[in-house]
C-alpha cells in the first residue's frame, strides 16, 4: 500500500483542508451552543466535498487507471506469487 499515491492530489488536499476547517467551525459553535454557526460549519464541510469534486473533474485529481495498466498490474502480481 505504501507504493500507491491514493489521495495525494491537489483536489484531495483542498477538499480535505476545507472540510477540516468546516469541522473546526462546527465544533466551536457546538461548544458555544449556537445552532446557526454549527450548521454554517457543516455547510463548509459540504463545500469542501463540492470543491474537491470540481477540482477532480477539472483534471486535478488522480487519473483513472486504464484497462491495460490494470491487466499488467494483475499479471505482475500473479508472476510475483509464483
Amino acid at each position: 500500500m505504501a507504493g500507491s499515491a491514493h489521495g495525494h492530489t491537489p483536489a484531495a488536499w483542498t477538499g480535505v483542508i476545507i472540510s477540516f476547517i468546516g469541522f473546526c467551525i462546527a465544533g466551536v459553535f457546538m461548544v458555544a451552543a449556537n445552532q446557526t454557526g454549527f450548521w454554517a460549519g457543516m455547510g463548509v464541510v459540504v463545500l469542501g466535498g463540492v470543491v474537491g469534486g470540481a477540482m477532480k473533474a477539472a483534471g486535478l485529481g488522480m487519473p483513472k487507471e486504464s484497462e491495460a495498466v490494470a491487466r499488467a498490474r494483475e499479471a505482475a502480481a500473479l508472476q510475483a506469487r509464483s
